[in-house]
């Protein structure tokens, strides 16, 4: 359970300057971070403020409603009926396209609010339901954690203050629980850990009736999520050397993590004897993953984190193909482009499919953010670096 929260001091003061030269009443936007089982802890990165819409209209607002302002002022309660309005479906849009970029252990890890106290206050229940909108649209697999944090920034007078909001589907006012917020300079005594992983998944594709069809993408993740469970059994080398003791890496400087599955049956080549299986679907590759630890995080962390990275990479890259309206078909030799069949390719009904085709993942590209951490990207096959460089969501 986090008690306490740790804010980058830079990244907080740049925020606090940003919002209050915006002139803007209100505004939400996410928390970027980490949250630690092991320390009780979180730690904030950054505020990434949501954008506006497709329509142009900003994901916060004020609204004051004089039905809802009470009979008589007291201390107990707020002196106006002013609260915020937030599209809680374009945050957690904003949080899910954010959390692709993101590498392993880094987060988004809750929202943050700039709001009067008296908006604030009226607006529990609402910003609860962003939190947990936020947080089904990215779930935190390391961890698989039930809380998330919300900040609140406030002006007149100036304050912030922090909460643990427990991810629930009965949203109350108890959900929130005060948290110690603290600033400190966490980012540059991170220790960095790199992994190239590499793998070679061979999906069964099965005959299945009309009414049960299987799709590209549908036996891609599937075959993915199968191969997530036997990530989870791997152990790590680092450095070239076996892991015994479960205690906080010591030294700086990049560390070297190989993976190494365990020996099972090979259950893919046993799927692919029954009787119903029809064809091969083959994913392979490389995966370039990177985690990040506080200093006090045991090394086991990183080997967890990893794991998480090369799964959420993997379905990322899925993600992107099938967001894209026209999908690349790449036929392989002797594929022939009549393949498509006029559909893109995760739509192809494999096991009616009679060519052979290809299609190539959306490659993974690393660029500098804050101190020595990255952030990633995904680009197509006829996507070049200056796509990557002119993005501005985070």
């Amino acid at each position: 359970m986090v008690n306490t929260v740790v804010v980058e001091k830079p990244q907080l003061l740049s925020a606090e300057d940003r919002l209050s030269q915006s002139g803007l009443s209100a505004q939400v936007g996410l928390l970027i971070g980490k949250l630690s089982p092991t320390l009780d802890r979180g730690f904030i990165f950054d505020f990434i403020p949501t954008p506006q819409n497709d329509a142009g209209e900003a994901a916060c607002s004020v609204s004051k409603d004089d039905k809802k302002k009470p009979p008589s002022k007291s201390k107990s309660q707020p002196s106006d009926s002013i609260s915020l309005v937030i599209d809680k479906d374009w945050i957690a849009e904003h949080a899910r396209q954010v959390s692709r970029m993101l590498l392993g252990g880094i987060k988004v890890v809750g929202i943050y609010v700039w709001a009067t106290d008296s908006a604030f206050k009226n607006s529990t229940i609402e910003l609860c339901q962003t939190v947990n909108a936020a947080a089904k649209a990215v779930p935190i697999l390391e961890i698989d954690s039930d809380e998330r944090l919300l900040v609140h920034i406030g002006y007149s007078p100036r304050r912030y203050t922090c909460r643990n909001c427990t991810i629930t589907s009965n949203i109350t006012s108890s959900c929130l629980r005060p948290c110690d917020l603290k600033t400190g300079l966490v980012l540059k005594t991170l220790r960095t850990f790199k992994c190239t992983y590499n793998f070679s998944l061979r999906l069964p594709i099965r005959l299945v009736g009309a009414s049960n069809t299987q799709t590209f993408s549908d036996i891609l993740r599937q075959g993915i999520s199968v191969h997530a469970n036997e990530l989870r059994g791997a152990k790590a080398v680092v450095d070239g050397n076996f892991v015994v003791n479960d205690e906080p890496c010591s030294t700086d400087g990049l560390h070297e993590v190989e993976l190494l599955l365990p020996l099972l049956n090979d259950t893919s080549a046993e799927a692919c004897s029954q009787k119903d299986v029809v064809g091969l679907l083959i994913l392979s590759g490389s995966v370039c993953s990177f985690a990040f630890l506080t200093p006090k995080e045991p090394i086991s962390q990183a080997f967890s984190e990893i794991k998480g990275d090369i799964i959420m990479s993997l379905q990322s890259r899925l993600d992107v193909i099938c967001d894209e309206v026209d999908e690349d078909l790449a036929p392989t030799a002797g594929g022939g482009e009549e393949a498509s069949n006029e559909k893109p390719v995760s739509k192809l009904i494999l096991h009616s499919l009679r060519k052979t085709c290809g299609l190539s993942f959306p490659r993974r590209v690393f660029v500098p953010w804050l101190a020595d951490t990255y952030i990633c990207d995904y680009l197509q096959p006829s996507e070049t670096l200056e796509v990557c460089i002119s993005k501005t969501i985070i």
